[in-house]
């Protein structure tokens, strides 16, 4: 089966959808008679070179790059492609970009639905996209896969396509990155790289107001820090996204300000190490498709404080603390009983790594080849 898979939504690969691509990839290209095309942007072929030699990478010109003509590419550009290459189907990982037509079957991912639950997430073009123009590209699919069973209700209540007609493959995690490790060596390491001395509190996540929560995370870490008189440091790590600004102001007057740490942008490398070496990982975001950081800390032995807003209910399961994101006071409380009680944290190591254990991108990636041998079936 000839499948096309798009990647030229994966922004320099500092995003979840790019994990999701390059994950999906590298389990794609193991599995026996794959015969994989990726469609990447010129600039970001260097990302792919792990699957260079064993599936085939189509550059796509640059001009293509800025969202509005990406989405006119995949509309007026791949589908032509599809027929040239004679594609069997063809996978769109996001939801925007997913094709009215093609003549081949259509497979597309939606993470989540933000846009109907987080006020002022995107400009008022981006959301009436969203909104109502996906509605009508998510019905034309042959097969769509949603992240979690909270997306899969959030399609069928927003786009009107029935759970039965979707399929629901969670995310997985590498296995082989993420794991406990050597706790001592990650906060040194820590400690030398990004001036983390003192015991610290972790949120993975891009810096975006309102929808990851930042703020009321910086005033509930003030309290916990007046509650406490602690040494301890809360790490922002995450690259710059929308309302990164008013992010950075909060911090910048918090009373607290010079105990957080702007990491910037994790690397893939260094992000294992990250979580081992935190106390905690705190996910206070205010809506998740599914919400890959928690598990990945789990996975490597790190206590998890998370709200349950989307799917991280039935992501992070009974093996986190959990906390009402719209209340500094619920978090604040969180960090502090969590900061003392070092039963809670050990208890929490345990059933953090059990959970983990749910999630691979090898699961992952058989359940989505069977859809796209379905999608073809239903073509």
């Amino acid at each position: 089966m000839k499948t096309g898979l798009t990647a030229t939504m994966v922004q320099g690969g500092r995003s979840g959808v790019a994990q999701y691509v390059f994950s999906l990839i590298r389990e794609l290209v193991r599995r026996p008679g794959t015969d994989l095309t990726v469609f990447a942007l010129e600039s970001e072929l260097p990302l792919f070179d792990f699957a260079r030699d064993a599936c085939r990478i189509v550059p796509v010109s640059m001009a293509s790059a800025p969202p509005v003509k990406n989405i006119l590419w995949h509309q007026l550009k791949l589908p032509g492609l599809a027929r040239e290459m004679k594609l069997d189907v063809i996978h769109v990982p996001s939801y925007r970009r997913l094709v009215f037509s093609a003549p081949c079957a259509k497979v597309g991912t939606i993470h989540d639905l933000a846009p109907f639950h987080v006020k002022g997430k995107y400009d008022i073009d981006r959301m009436f996209f969203g909104r109502v123009v996906v509605k009508t590209l998510a019905r034309r699919q042959q097969e769509v896969i949603a992240v979690s069973h909270c997306t899969a209700r959030d399609i069928e209540r927003f786009f009107g396509i029935p759970q039965s007609r979707q399929h629901v493959i969670h995310n997985g995690i590498d296995h082989a990155r993420f794991y406990p490790g050597d706790r001592a060596a990650a906060k040194e390491w820590a400690a030398k790289t990004h001036q983390l001395e003192a015991p610290f509190f972790l949120y993975v996540s891009r810096l975006e107001h309102p929808g990851k929560n930042h703020i009321k995370l910086i005033e509930a870490f003030a309290e916990f820090k007046k509650a406490t008189g602690s040494n301890w440091q809360l790490a922002l790590g995450g690259g710059d996204w929308h309302g990164a600004e008013a992010i950075k102001a909060a911090a910048a007057a918090s009373p607290v300000s010079n105990d957080i740490r702007f990491l910037g942008f994790v690397l893939d490398a260094a992000l294992p190490d990250l979580y081992r070496a935190s106390e905690a990982m705190v996910y206070p975001s205010l809506f998740e498709g599914f919400g890959l950081p928690p598990i990945e800390a789990m996975a490597c032995g790190t206590p998890v404080v998370s709200s349950t807003r989307g799917a991280l209910e039935e992501v992070v399961a009974d093996a986190a603390v959990i906390v009402d994101p719209d209340e500094v006071g619920s978090i604040s409380q969180a960090l502090t009983s969590f900061a003392g009680k070092p039963e809670l944290q050990n208890g929490l190591r345990a059933k953090g790594r059990e959970n983990a254990a749910r999630f691979h991108w090898s699961r992952t990636a058989a359940e989505v080849e069977q859809v796209y041998a379905q999608a073809v079936a239903r073509r």
